[in-house]
């Protein structure tokens, strides 16, 4: 039983300190209809929908068809790094950036294990270290990009064409970056490279599915731009589960789900404390940049998108702040454990340099772009 808990808290370690700070400011704010005023539903029903979707297309094996697809004509590692990046830079801005990970990471290992052992000895470091880096910040372009964007999309009342107009220059900065520093480690790699697909995707078969997720992720994207309510977006998603595949109920990440609702628990009643509130708002007030880059490299950025934005009204400055706070540590986006802990399982040997290439990179990404930040506001 001990063993089982402590697997569990080395697992869900974000989800469990969400809970233990919901439950201890409990003690100072005790529970009562206030409450329910703390869970943003809307954002958990649109996250709920998105993640369910997306485990829907996942299975529909139609972004494994794609990147198959572009990586046809393939002939130098130039080429080769670039698409495998950018893929997850692209994609990210609509599937999020944790399943463009899960995607397009594994995705990479066998890509590269057909081009060559010595390609991928030389590749397979960099190309995952800047596919995490890439994900992690064209997530930042659109509301449904990560969690925290759907959350304080939400939460300022934007417009997506104002969203959109405040990410950008962050997004193209982050392109161009992206791409200078993927042509200097693909110039580590000169050999001529053919990547042929023993089984290619079919899509045969599974395109009434592939056309029913279409739909189901479109309506979600209404109900992001408040065209559709949201309630009406999850009762014909829940819906067209049931009849479509019940089992992509078992593959929605419910552990962010109650993450969100620990860390609402968690904020509004620090908000109800006069003194409490007061001190963390002189804090973050006019700061929201930097705080939200610093928070984020230690309980990583979607905790510090729901914590910090109890205290600020500016959340413009903390959008940019949680979302370049990405960069940093390895625990400063939930996604860049993701391909931590892929690479572990598939070339345990080199987790050591993994770790070592990973910061460094990231800290160069976040100097730059902080410093351009700082600039631009």
């Amino acid at each position: 039983m001990k063993e089982r808990l402590i697997a569990f808290f080395k697992r869900e370690t974000v989800l469990c300190a969400a809970f233990l700070l919901a439950a201890g400011s409990m003690f100072l704010v005790r529970p009562d209809a206030g409450y329910l005023s703390y869970i943003d539903v809307r954002t958990l029903a649109i996250l709920f929908c998105l993640m369910a979707v997306m485990a829907g297309l996942q299975k529909t094996r139609v972004f494994q068809w794609t990147a198959q697809a572009l990586l046809g004509r393939v002939r130098s590692a130039r080429q080769l790094v670039l698409i495998l990046v950018l893929l997850c830079f692209f994609s990210s801005m609509l599937i999020t950036n944790d399943v463009a990970l899960i995607t397009f990471v594994p995705f990479t290992f066998t890509v590269l294990g057909l081009a060559g052992e010595a390609v991928k000895e030389r590749l397979i470091i960099p190309v995952v270290v800047l596919q995490t880096i890439a994900a992690n910040l064209g997530s930042m372009l659109t509301p449904i990009g990560n969690p925290q964007n759907l959350y304080l999309y939400g939460k300022a009342g934007l417009s997506l064409g104002a969203f959109v107009r405040l990410m950008l220059p962050y997004a193209a900065a982050s392109l161009l970056l992206t791409v200078l520093w993927s042509l200097v480690q693909s110039r580590t790699c000169r050999a001529p490279i053919a990547v042929s697909f023993a089984e290619k995707a079919d899509l045969s078969g599974r395109t009434g599915q592939l056309a029913a997720y279409l739909v189901l992720f479109a309506l979600a994207l209404l109900t992001v731009a408040r065209v559709v309510p949201y309630g009406v977006t999850l009762a014909v998603t829940a819906a067209a589960l049931l009849v479509i595949d019940r089992s992509i109920f078992a593959r929605v990440d419910y552990s962010l789900l109650l993450t969100f609702v620990g860390f609402f628990i968690f904020t509004g009643n620090m908000e109800r404390l006069p003194a409490v509130s007061e001190l963390l708002q002189a804090v973050v007030s006019g700061n929201e940049l930097i705080a939200g880059v610093a928070v984020s490299q230690v309980i990583s950025n979607v905790p510090a998108a729901l914590l910090l934005s109890g205290f600020t009204d500016d959340f413009a400055a903390l959008l940019t702040g949680v979302n370049l706070g990405g960069l940093g540590t390895l625990i400063a986006s939930m996604a860049s454990l993701i391909s931590y802990k892929l690479i572990a399982r598939e070339e345990g040997g080199i987790k050591g340099a993994y770790f070592r290439c990973f910061t460094a990179a990231n800290i160069c990404f976040l100097a730059v772009l902080l410093v351009f930040a700082l600039i631009c506001g």
